[in-house]
């Protein structure tokens, strides 16, 4: 696979460029305006090209990589207190909807909750800029299914770093939502929708936090902030950060780290990685029994939403979560 996009082809045997003219640029224009409209509504995607799928596709990855860009704008807006309470609170509460919903709940379905709390959550994990929670469920899935196999999209062995970080994420056949996967969660309509417009929940929190620093210039200008800092670090550094982080547990904890359990996949336990993804660097630990709603399995081991899951059953917002049976810890090498 390669991050770079094909080189233009010549015309085919028998091919005119006024035969070209007349029909390509009606196709172009209908595929460019797909593509732009993908950007809002992910049923826009066109017919998979094959010969591309597997190819960073620039045009629709434009908003993803001025996301990162957008945070060059901390040296023009500087920055305040108010506005690193804002981008810290934002990446904590983001990444427990990340990891205790996305990853534990519509993943593995190692917990259960209502059907309020499944969308609150949902609509928490949207703004993340990863994507809809049955798009996550489903590649998530796959993922165990074919770890560090030619089918396991974001596997380091096979593809390499800079591919399992983030390339696989902006091609067009990892833009697609399968289904298929994910028909527990697929009979919600409202999920359905989170998924289709996945864009749409984090262009309104972006619009939130502008505003939230435009009235804070306005009624408290002592904070020493304004709408373009509060945009720029509760919203755009924020978020690049979290999507980093979360996608390390791709990358880095299938290279760097212990391995408690024999696994048929290259996952590692790593502390690190745990401390800044709330749990998930116990990576090892999770491949052996996915189905638990603890990463950590030593008590020792820091499991930040776990804790967090553990609080929500006490208040009976959850139930049901699942513990590491006495048999798994009997496997453990260390």
């Amino acid at each position: 696979m390669t991050l770079s996009t094909p080189a233009s082809t010549s015309l085919a045997p028998g091919r005119h460029a006024d035969d070209s003219d007349a029909v390509e640029p009606a196709a172009a224009d209908a595929s460019l305006g797909q593509k732009l409209r993908s950007w809002f509504d992910t049923s826009a995607s066109s017919a998979l090209d094959d010969a591309r799928a597997d190819r960073v596709d620039w045009l629709r990855a434009a908003p993803f990589v001025a996301m990162h860009l957008a945070c060059i704008g901390v040296l023009w807006v500087g920055v305040s207190p108010v506005a690193l309470i804002v981008a810290t609170t934002l990446y904590a509460v983001r990444m427990f909807a990340l990891t205790g919903f996305y990853h534990r709940y519509f993943s593995h379905r190692t917990f259960q909750t209502s059907r309020t709390v499944q969308f609150v959550f949902a609509l928490i994990g949207a703004s993340c800029v990863q994507r809809g929670p049955l798009w996550w469920a489903a590649h998530h899935r796959n993922h165990h299914r074919h770890a560090d196999t030619a089918r396991d999209v974001h596997s380091p062995r096979v593809h390499g770093f800079v591919w399992s970080h983030v390339g696989w994420f902006l091609t067009p056949r990892n833009f697609r939502t399968d289904l298929s996967r994910v028909p527990d969660l697929a009979k919600f309509p409202e999920l359905r929708i989170l998924d289709r417009f996945d864009t749409l929940v984090p262009v309104l929190l972006a619009l939130a936090l502008f505003g939230l620093g435009e009235l804070l210039q306005h009624l408290a200008p002592q904070l020493g902030t304004s709408g373009g800092q509060m945009l720029t670090w509760g919203f755009f550094v924020s978020t690049v950060v979290l999507f980093h982080a979360t996608v390390t547990i791709n990358s880095l904890a299938h290279r760097f780290g212990k391995r408690r359990f024999e696994t048929r996949d290259d996952s590692r336990n790593n502390l690190w990685l745990a401390l800044i993804t709330f749990g998930e660097g116990w990576h090892n630990n999770h491949h052996f029994f996915p189905g638990s709603s603890r990463q950590g399995f030593r008590w020792w081991e820091i499991d930040l939403t776990w804790y967090g899951l553990r609080l929500m059953s006490a208040l009976g917002l959850v139930r049901g979560l699942k513990p590491v049976p006495a048999w798994v810890l009997a496997r453990a090498r260390r």
